[in-house]
């Protein structure tokens, strides 16, 4: 499963519990607070320590692409044929300014990065 999708269930499920816990405070059910607040203590922790992987592992593909020797932005014509231009260019990635990695970049425009001059 990814990151992304483990994230979203342990904010579902966080969710699910502090609405739990409301109702057990409401009708001051001590051993069930008590457990609610337990489980939703571990749940932090487990969503704290999956978005510092996520954001690792998007810091690891920022450095990866800055220590490309080879950086353009991409016209509107080779924009349209992408395919024709991974084909020519071996190793190129692109990155949208409004993907994840694209804002970290602080990316203005559709930039190509790539091991060789193209």
């Amino acid at each position: 499963m990814s990151v992304k999708k483990e994230i979203q269930q342990l904010n579902n499920r966080l969710d699910k519990c502090k609405n739990k816990l409301s109702a057990a405070v409401s009708r001051r059910d001590q051993p069930v607070i008590a457990q609610f607040d337990k489980e939703i203590e571990q749940l932090n922790k487990k969503l704290n320590q999956l978005k510092h992987k996520e954001s690792y592992d998007l810091n690891k593909e920022r450095k990866i692409l800055l220590d490309m020797p080879f950086q353009r932005e991409l016209s509107k014509e080779e924009q349209a044929d992408l395919g024709q231009l991974k084909k020519k260019v071996k190793g190129i990635v692109v990155v949208h300014p409004l993907t994840k990695i694209g804002k970290e970049l602080r990316l203005e425009v559709v930039t190509g990065f790539a091991p060789k001059e193209f």
